[in-house]
């Protein structure tokens, strides 16, 4: 089992300071939110008694994002869940929203995948290829004098002389040949 399979362990100390045990630091909240959002199992536990934290704490964050408008969970929702507490289906609740989440997650997946799998309609395009090989001649052209490639920053700028009429007369040939071949396409 690698580090990250096993569940992030948070340890709440009396001052009610969340200790990462990863990292060696302390953590919030919106820490915890994010790294279940990104797909991390976290379990928070009472450095003194031991006792498990993790539904309190998971409440509490969706209770703060609740709070600040993003809100997921419709009053409706809420109100049904309020209203299990007090009934027979209490039971069954648990399991429902479980199983429902996964079939959420599931079908998220498949989408993902199927969206994997789609055709680019920009590769069918006649020339593309040729259009993306001119681009790339021209940003080749245009930052090649630059040692770096990437462009210089605006001080820079100042400082470098101005462009010759020669290279100047060759990227306007340039940019002329790319209109003629588009106006083609």
């Amino acid at each position: 089992m690698s580090a990250t399979d096993k569940p992030l362990l948070i340890k709440r100390y009396a001052s009610r300071r969340l200790y990462n045990t990863e990292t060696s630091d302390y953590v919030t909240l919106d820490d915890i939110a994010g790294f279940i959002r990104a797909g991390r199992e976290v379990t928070i536990i009472d450095l003194k008694s031991g006792d498990d934290l993790t539904r309190q704490y998971l409440l509490q964050i969706i209770a703060e994002h609740e709070s600040r408008g993003d809100s997921v969970l419709p009053v409706n929702v809420l109100t049904d869940l309020v209203r299990s507490y007090s009934t027979g289906v209490q039971s069954m609740v648990p399991q429902f929203l479980s199983s429902s989440f996964e079939m959420l997650r599931d079908s998220q997946a498949r989408m993902m995948e199927g969206l994997g799998v789609l055709p680019n309609p920009m590769a069918s395009m006649p020339g593309l290829e040729a259009f993306q090989r001119q681009q790339e001649a021209f940003l080749k052209t245009m930052m090649g004098g630059w040692p770096s490639g990437k462009a210089p920053a605006a001080a820079d700028m100042q400082e470098a002389p101005a462009a010759s009429k020669d290279e100047l007369g060759d990227i306007k040939k340039q940019l002329a040949e790319l209109q003629a071949k588009l106006s083609k396409l």
